[in-house]
């Protein structure tokens, strides 16, 4: 092979490699996004179900949301960049929510963290 189809060759390859790796990263972009936006959902209702059935138990209302910090730090750990901060933020909304008013005032707020972890994945 001559000097210059060599370098050909090699430019067509680097500008291949390159478009599989842009195209797995947002692939796996894609994939984290979801596979988090599930866990968050489901870490969210069971926190829901925790929160009603502890009415008449204040102290199980603080556990439950330290149960759902806990998890949601979990979660975050195993992702990087804006996603895992959005996480973050959404675990220390949880870490706030101790008792009956904090709770609803932390209810506000969790829609704004959804919304942070759904830019993160846009």
């Amino acid at each position: 092979m001559t000097s210059s189809r060599r370098r050909i060759t090699m430019t067509i390859a680097a500008l291949a490699l390159a478009g599989f790796a842009t195209a797995c990263g947002g692939v796996d972009k894609a994939v984290n996004c979801t596979s988090a936006s599930q866990e968050v959902t489901k870490i969210s209702n069971e926190f829901t179900q925790a929160m009603t059935s502890a009415a008449a138990d204040p102290s199980a209302l603080s556990k439950a949301a330290d149960e759902a910090a806990g998890k949601v730090k979990t979660l975050a750990g195993k992702h990087d960049g804006e996603l895992a901060a959005a996480l973050n933020d959404l675990a220390s909304g949880f870490e706030g929510m101790k008792d009956p008013s904090s709770a609803m005032a932390g209810a506000n707020k969790i829609q704004g963290f959804i919304t942070k972890i759904q830019s993160a994945c846009s």
